[in-house]
């Protein structure tokens, strides 16, 4: 079987729920509008649903303009439009940003339903944050994503390890950007360095580290146990003592990809 994309998925707001995409333009930062905003605290620093479960209660959707449209599980809704405010300084793993900020009603909205204060941000196209050069190459950048601009699994690899769990669990527990079904076999994925889809190049980085958030319910954000991070373990995914699924990605040029396009390992 040819290896295809068999799903794409972006998250507009860094640990909000995210949005299927097809066709999905490729910026050198990652999917186009993947991770671009932001929540953090008073202070800069940002916030997620390692520490705040009830941000897998909300959804965030890019609207025609550019800008947001965030809602609740209840249903309650409300529109941030793209604009440049603002700047502050903010921080994702220590890291320091540049960011515009929001403010008013939108940060009084998700305060509410996260809360505590929170503030939302958003990352202008004009600012650059650089991917790690232990990893990447100069001029690589990344989102407000963890540190690569995509994430990429397969679906034999998520059949591999629900095969060892006592309940299997679903993708959404690990929010990659890209699936890929038709690998050759469970996990082959770590021995890949390049991939190509239709005109674009993605290297291959690094394995993806996992935290606590692939333990929680992706809808509600309710802990589920110690699962699939104890069998990850157990079944040797391990890199630099942490559990790991998926591998991080870096394109080498912008383009656009679709769900079907076929995936060659150069």
């Amino acid at each position: 079987m040819t290896m295809q994309v068999a799903a794409l998925m972006r998250y507009p707001v860094k640990s909000l729920g995210g949005e299927p995409l097809d066709p999905a333009p490729v910026a050198l930062r990652g999917l186009n509008g993947d991770r671009r905003w932001m929540v953090v605290s008073p202070d800069g620093r940002f916030v997620t649903r390692r520490e705040v479960p009830a941000m897998a209660r909300l959804q965030a959707r890019v609207d025609d303009d550019g800008g947001l449209v965030l809602s609740d599980a209840d249903g309650a809704r409300i529109g941030v439009a793209l604009q440049d405010g603002p700047r502050r300084d903010v921080t994702v793993w220590r890291q320091p940003v540049t960011a515009a900020t929001v403010g008013g009603e939108a940060d009084a909205w998700l305060s509410e339903r996260l809360g505590r204060a929170v503030r939302l941000v958003h990352m202008p196209d004009n600012v650059r944050r650089p991917v790690d050069l232990a990893y990447g190459a100069q001029g690589d950048e990344v989102s407000f994503a963890d540190g690569f601009p995509l994430l990429v699994t397969t679906e034999e690899s998520l059949d591999a390890l629900n095969g060892h769990l006592p309940e299997p669990v679903t993708m959404a527990r690990f929010r990659p950007n890209l699936v890929i079904r038709g690998a050759p076999a469970a996990f082959a994925e770590d021995g890949w360095t390049r991939l190509r889809i239709g005109a674009i190049t993605f290297r291959l980085a690094k394995p993806c580290t996992r935290c606590v958030v692939t333990t929680q319910d992706p809808q509600s954000g309710e802990a589920l146990g110690p699962e699939p991070l104890r069998t990850l373990r157990a079944m040797g995914r391990v890199w630099e003592r942490q559990p790991i699924f998926g591998v991080n990605a870096i394109p080498d040029a912008p383009g656009l990809i679709r769900v079907g396009d076929g995936i060659a390992v150069v």
